[in-house]
């Protein structure tokens, strides 16, 4: 499980085919390695992968093609958002995460709030229609692997405010209209959704 509280911004240093998904390597930047094992699992861009190799400042992992079939950001050079597994007794500051990608949601706006000299800005995104059911105005959504808090949504779109924190430790300060963000829904809108049988997420 996870928080969706960024850790580190890593990097994908290398991508390479094998079998039928890919070996990537992150260069882990400033991510504090000293308790992670191999078979640890490590949020990458907000979707658990599990540690297959470890050097001092670079994690190898193992993405199958169903990983990549409904995620994104795992290709050489591409900037990623690093969040290790919690532990029992450590302060939960977002929300509870899987780090089960839900879909891919593309960038329709991104730019500063208006009249906000604190610095923030408004990000609005378009989640597949599978997932749009089960994200609610003032409840939790990932992305890319960051927890936020939905400003407001209709339809398949929904707005969160990014805070000068939040933009100068995660990746999302890079985000443009037509990027793509992996997107996990709140763990409680999707049991929600199953008691009233809504369908989503191809049930």
């Amino acid at each position: 499980m996870f928080s969706g509280i960024v850790q580190a911004v890593g990097r994908v240093s290398s991508s390479t085919p094998r079998s039928d998904g890919v070996r990537i390597v992150v260069h882990t930047a400033g991510l504090d390695l000293r308790g992670t094992r191999v078979g640890d699992s490590v949020a990458v861009n907000g979707c658990c992968l599990t540690v297959v190799a470890k050097a001092s400042d670079a994690l190898d992992f193992d993405a199958s093609a169903e990983t990549l079939r409904c995620t994104t950001g795992f290709a050489a050079g591409v900037p990623v958002n690093l969040e290790l597994a919690l532990r029992v007794g450590e302060p939960l500051g977002g929300h509870l995460m899987s780090g089960h990608v839900d879909g891919v949601g593309t960038v329709a706006a991104f730019a500063p709030v208006a009249d906000d000299a604190y610095g923030s800005w408004r990000l609005e995104v378009d989640a597949p229609e599978a997932l749009a059911p089960l994200i609610a105005a003032k409840g939790s959504i990932a992305v890319a692997g960051v927890s936020l808090t939905v400003n407001d949504v209709k339809g398949r779109r929904f707005a969160v405010n990014l805070i000068p924190h939040t933009l100068s430790a995660t990746t999302l300060r890079d985000l443009a209209v037509g990027a793509h963000v992996n997107l996990e829904a709140d763990q409680i809108a999707r049991y929600v959704a199953r008691l009233l049988g809504i369908r989503a997420l191809n049930e």
